[in-house]
């Protein structure tokens, strides 16, 4: 237990060392010092609580998830009972089709091809997750009439998936304005918590995430009468949309546009701020898929000299007309854009579309004066509870005692230091974690010193006293250490927001006053042992 090679020392020493030395960037930023210029910062980031920021909390619509499945189900019933007869006989017709009432339906000309139908339908049906039930019901009324019903636990299962997607669409975009460690959860079944240390003006914040960023290429009805449109008037098969770009009082003008068969923007790979080469107006470049490229090639392809509209988020931005086809997988989106407003729409679309939409509900903007007076107090906690542990601990143990005192000192470093290198994010109650944490940093060296005094009581030589303490006293603070672990590691997977915080440093403290209470200790009383070979010692 006492034997320690020259390497083993080294070794030690360089890992306390480097842990030490990476606190350094972290003091320094919170003494309100510069960190010098090319010189490696890992620094701790500060949450929200310390650092200030912006909290907003969005809401989305569940309604709108069922609508969202009817018009999806309606397209691909459509394209299904196309082709669910063999090549060469005549597709199935259907007529009649309404998607209203929370349903959809539709009749069947041939009352002989119901079976037909039903069969194409069917797989068009999943299960609803693990509640044993289909996502939609199928029944057939009146001999022909088929009408599809979304289940509440098929619709309950798609506002799941919706808000799990919509947190990670909302983090690519948080993380495209280069802002660290924010903190994205889920909040009961339709809302999330957005919390952006540092962010003092949430506008722009706001601004990115209420845009949905659904992208649409869609052709322009021609047929459709102006002033049906006026009034909003839709042709069978037709859906009114306004344009995007309309002087605030003004009527939005309308244009009517196909329902289906458009281009959807989920098969874009890229999007980037461009500028038109004549104008220097800002653009959008975006790029398709190879899917989305030949389904837009094919769209071009079979309407030039047609207008098509595009549409994003439900407002028409331009509606050029093909003048040939378009085959290199690649568009321009044009529209009164500022190079902001363009930059904030090319992170939008590389983000992904919102599956659905996001109203900020509750919006605050914590002020960074609350964080410094905290991380001030908490300073003042920690610094006291290390000065009183440090005089309890020499008076008690002596040349123990400062071998205690200097591996709690090394104990501070070493978690401010891996707590840099690994990016951590310190919360107020990840400070109550650290005095926690320092607090009982020396319980280690007291059950050591306590096994060590009973075995000088038994008549044990020093040396063999000090290696029979360490010995017994490491398999009492192993254990108990590592129940503490796996209480702080289950806080860190189930927990969230502070828990995380609180659990993170815990960990990392345990981790650290163990090494440095153990370890370090041990080397330290062995190279004194070795060095003055006493007979005594006072504990």
């Amino acid at each position: 237990m006492l034997e320690f090679p020259r390497w083993k020392v080294l070794w030690l020493w360089f890992i306390s060392i480097v842990a030490a030395a990476a606190a350094l960037p972290s003091i320094v930023d919170m003494a309100g010092y510069r960190w010098p210029a090319g010189v490696p910062e890992p620094k701790i980031n500060l949450g929200l609580d310390l650092a200030g920021g912006s909290h907003i909390l969005l809401e989305a619509d569940p309604t709108q998830v069922r609508t969202q499945r009817i018009e999806a189900m309606e397209e691909s019933v459509r394209n299904k009972v196309r082709t669910a007869l063999p090549a060469g006989q005549p597709p199935i017709r259907i007529s009649d089709i309404s998607n209203n009432n929370g349903s959809l339906s539709f009749i069947v000309d041939d009352v002989s091809k119901v079976d037909a139908v039903r069969e194409a339908v069917l797989p068009l049906t999943n299960g609803a997750g693990l509640t044993g039930k289909r996502d939609w019901t199928i029944n057939v009324v009146d001999g022909n009439r088929f009408v599809l019903v979304p289940t509440q636990e098929g619709v309950d299962l798609a506002v799941t998936q919706a808000m799990d997607t919509a947190v990670e669409v909302v983090r690519k975009r948080i993380d495209a304005l280069g802002t660290k460690e924010p903190t994205i959860i889920r909040s009961g079944p339709n809302r999330i918590v957005v919390q952006v240390p540092g962010l003092q003006d949430p506008q722009a914040l706001k601004n990115l995430l209420g845009q949905t960023a659904k992208l649409e290429f869609k052709l322009v009805d021609q047929v459709a009468l102006p002033s049906d449109v006026a009034q909003g008037i839709a042709p069978a098969g037709d859906e009114i949309v306004p344009y995007a770009d309309v002087k605030a009082g003004a009527l939005a003008p309308k244009i009517a546009v196909k329902r289906l068969g458009g281009i959807r923007g989920d098969q874009l790979t890229n999007a980037q701020l461009s500028n038109n080469p004549q104008t220097n107006a800002a653009t959008v470049t975006i790029t398709f898929n190879s899917d989305g490229g030949a389904k837009f090639a094919k769209l071009t392809s079979a309407n030039v000299g047609k207008p098509f509209a595009i549409i994003l988020d439900g407002k028409v931005l331009s509606s050029p007309v093909i003048n040939e086809a378009i085959l290199g997988g690649s568009a321009v989106i044009s529209g009164n854009f500022t190079a902001d407003s363009a930059n904030q729409l090319a992170i939008s679309l590389r983000s992904g579309a919102l599956p659905v939409d996001l109203k900020v509900v509750e919006e605050r903007t914590v002020g960074p004066d609350l964080g410094a007076d905290s991380i001030r107090k908490g300073m003042i906690a920690m610094g006291i509870g290390t000065l009183a542990l440090a005089v309890f601990i020499l008076v008690t143990y002596g040349r123990f005692g400062v071998y205690a005192c200097c591996a709690l000192a090394l104990n501070v470093f070493m978690i401010l230091g891996i707590m840099g290198i690994i990016g951590t994010t310190l919360t107020l109650p990840g400070i109550a974690g650290f005095v926690l944490t320092i607090g009982a940093a020396v319980d280690a060296n007291v059950l050591i010193y306590e096994r060590i005094r009973e075995e000088r009581h038994r008549g044990r030589r020093v040396v063999q006293a000090v290696e029979v303490g360490y010995k017994e006293a490491t398999r009492a603070i192993f254990d108990a250490n590592i129940t503490n672990i796996i209480a702080a590691v289950l806080m860190f997977a189930f927990g969230s927001g502070p828990v995380k915080g609180f659990a993170v440093v815990l960990i990392i403290g345990i981790m650290t006053s163990v090494f440095t209470a153990v370890t370090m200790t041990r080397m330290w009383v062995a190279q004194w042992l070795r060095r003055a070979r006493p007979t005594e010692i006072n504990l």
